[in-house]
């Protein structure tokens, strides 16, 4: 589907604004398959360039929100040390509409609700663009890791999970 056959969500809205360049890419999910790596394999990228959007919380009140690749898990010991908190927790599924306004598998790190300190992991930076959600389930974005960044003022540190091989 061309670009302007997408019905623009607020995250589109404000990178264009912003005068960010992105490409749109729509996918099926009618399989319910809207995990980041289905996602990846449906949109034609390596699964390691399609980010997922985490959102966390260190008291009742502080959130963060944390882009990592979609083949990674959150390292919350590395999450809170960027965070510089004590600890972190997941958010609760149940919160994250109300919190940021996104459903599970359509939440963007651009226009929650409210601003919400943002960390992407340093491995976006091996990329010329990467993929995140569009707001919306059913729509990702493609972007530079850096525009993303400044757009945001997020910072990019280690903040997965490694496993040893």
């Amino acid at each position: 589907m061309k670009h302007s056959d997408i019905k623009k969500t607020n995250a589109m809205r404000l990178l264009d604004q912003a005068h960010i360049f992105y490409q749109c890419y729509e996918y099926e999910t009618t399989d319910g398959k809207i995990d980041a790596v289905s996602v990846a394999k449906k949109i034609g990228r390596e699964p390691e360039q399609v980010f997922k959007t985490l959102v966390t919380r260190s008291s009742p009140h502080d959130y963060f929100v944390f882009v990592i690749p979609s083949v990674n898990e959150l390292d919350l010991k590395l999450a809170a040390k960027a965070a510089k908190q004590k600890s972190i927790e997941m958010l609760a599924l149940k919160q994250l509409l109300p919190v940021t306004g996104y459903v599970h598998g359509g939440c963007s790190p651009v226009a929650m609700k409210k601003p919400f300190p943002t960390f992407i992991d340093e491995t976006a930076l091996l990329y010329d663009e990467f993929c995140i959600s569009a707001g919306k389930v059913g729509i990702n974005l493609c972007l530079s890791p850096q525009a993303l960044a400044d757009f945001l003022q997020a910072r990019f540190e280690n903040l997965i999970r490694h496993f040893p091989h």
